[in-house]
């Protein structure tokens, strides 16, 4: 996931991918409480795009505060 798209995104597209981040963070947190979890990286990966994600709504909301 390219910040860029995100960028291109509305703020409740990203509300919403935000979400869907959180759900895959808790499903692999899940497996691996379980011993399923095969790929490891996953951990990271949705934790930086769920990073991504807020910090691009963050701008967005700054710019919309701004310009008001």
């Amino acid at each position: 996931m390219d910040a860029n798209e995100l960028r291109a995104k509305t703020p409740d597209q990203l509300r919403e991918e935000l979400v869907k981040l959180k759900k895959e963070s808790f499903n692999l947190r899940f497996q691996q409480a379980t011993g399923q979890l095969e790929n490891t990286a996953g951990f990271r990966a949705a934790r930086r795009n769920a990073a991504r994600v807020k910090t691009i709504l963050n701008e967005k909301a700054a710019t919309a505060a701004s310009e008001a």
